[in-house]
């Protein structure tokens, strides 16, 4: 019987940058995780990494135009659970409405 993939990450959606009436803060990325509904159910994500995986018009060396922008979850944001996550570069305003992935690792269990 073959067996199922093993999913190593949860997905989550970019809502945007954090802002405020006047500023935004676009190295602060706002971020739903699926499934995550309370500021008490972000403290297993805290220390997570955050993967936006996206198609570029080049290629790559290896021939494929797949990349792929690293972040880690950094804080929650309010108390419906949004985490604030900071990625090595900032985030384009065209991920934001995009699937992330957050992965299960590093693991602080």
């Amino acid at each position: 019987m073959p067996s199922q993939p093993i999913r190593l990450y949860t997905k989550g959606v970019v809502l945007g940058y954090r802002r405020s009436k006047h500023l935004q803060y676009p190295q602060w990325t706002l971020v739903r995780i699926e499934g995550v509904k309370e500021k008490n159910d972000t403290q297993f994500y805290l220390g997570k990494k955050v993967a936006w995986v996206y198609r570029a018009g080049k290629k790559n060396k290896d021939g494929s135009n797949i990349k792929v922008m690293w972040g880690k979850v950094a804080t929650s944001h309010g108390n419906s659970g949004v985490v604030r996550c900071r990625f090595r570069h900032n985030l384009p305003p065209s991920a934001f409405g995009a699937t992330i992935r957050v992965m299960m690792y590093p693991s602080n269990i």
